[in-house]
């Protein structure tokens, strides 16, 4: 009896310590995300663009469109956007692999937020400390703030930063 409690009580240890290491390491990537993505995210792979209906990569740093029926990864936008204001239109956050492949969904379900026009907040303009660390920031942040907040791995403190999903 009592091995079976004590392997009991193991098992219990062995999954709080499991659920507290994963809270510590949430993969944050403020630090990639551009100066005119929308503010609130922690971690972001993909925005949708629903005025062009087109995607971005955050890891790749890419655009991803429709060209010809095949999707093509690129580091700018087509001509045909080469208006289109990055700062001013929607972006919806998207957290999966090959977003693209639901783009019908997508063109739909985020249809309303077309035409947006600078009523969501971008980093660019976001006096929030976390967001100092993007290349570009107007406030800026010297290299070893930047190491206090983000210990060199691209890891943040769990603690003080929170994971959002669109």
């Amino acid at each position: 009896m009592k091995k079976l409690i004590l392997s009991m009580m193991l098992a219990a240890a062995s999954l709080t310590y499991s659920k507290v290491n994963a809270q510590i390491n949430v993969n944050l990537n403020i630090g990639s995300q551009p100066l005119w993505g929308p503010v609130g995210y922690d971690h972001v792979d993909y925005y949708y663009l629903p005025d062009i209906e087109s995607y971005y990569s955050v890891p790749k740093k890419q655009f991803v469109y429709l060209n010809n029926g095949n999707w093509v990864f690129s580091n700018s936008l087509p001509s045909q956007y080469s208006n289109y204001n990055l700062y001013n239109g929607y972006k919806v956050v998207i957290n999966e692999d090959r977003p693209y492949s639901n783009f019908n969904n997508h063109k739909v379900k985020y249809a309303k937020y077309k035409n947006w026009n600078g009523k969501q907040g971008v980093i660019k303009n976001s006096n929030d400390k976390k967001y100092y660390v993007v290349k570009g920031h107007p406030h800026g942040m010297p290299p070893g703030q930047a190491k206090k907040i983000f210990n060199g791995n691209g890891k943040g403190n769990a603690k003080n930063h929170k994971k959002n999903k669109h």
